[in-house]
């Protein structure tokens, strides 16, 4: 996770990265083709946010001839770790229990995310006593 300091994709930035993580690389018509289809989506707004993920270093691209090859620099699984981190940064840190439970209760999980799941909790140590850090001296939250 070396090269991913701090980035902000949105939610239509995610759905272009999904894309290209899932098929290594793709052509700007294929990103169109696969964009345009599953979320009605026109070519010029697939080329803005394509051009927002090529400024933010999420992606790059090779120009073969006059097609234009986009490759993700960001690993997914970096990302999923910094967005995940950056999301409980966020909240308080009484809270965090609660948005995990949460996350599985909303989640459609494997046999084997269930059980990924267990074995970290099965490795975790309970802490005594969370401190509220969203006031300097706490609150009561």
């Amino acid at each position: 996770m070396d090269n991913v300091k701090d980035i902000n994709i949105t939610t239509a930035e995610w759905r272009i990265m999904r894309v290209i993580w899932t098929l290594g690389t793709g052509t700007s018509r294929e990103l169109t083709d696969i964009l345009g289809e599953s979320m009605g989506w026109k070519a010029a707004t697939i080329k803005t946010l394509l051009r927002r993920l090529l400024d933010k270093d999420a992606i790059k691209f090779e120009k073969q001839g006059n097609k234009f090859i986009y490759s993700a620099i960001l690993q997914e699984t970096d990302t999923i770790e910094l967005t995940t981190k950056q999301f409980f940064d966020q909240l308080c840190a009484r809270k965090i229990g609660t948005a995990i439970t949460s996350l599985i209760d909303e989640s459609e999980l494997t046999q084997d995310d269930i059980n990924n799941i267990k074995a970290a909790l099965d490795k975790k140590s309970p802490v005594a006593e969370i401190k509220c850090n969203c006031l300097p001296d706490g609150c009561d939250c």
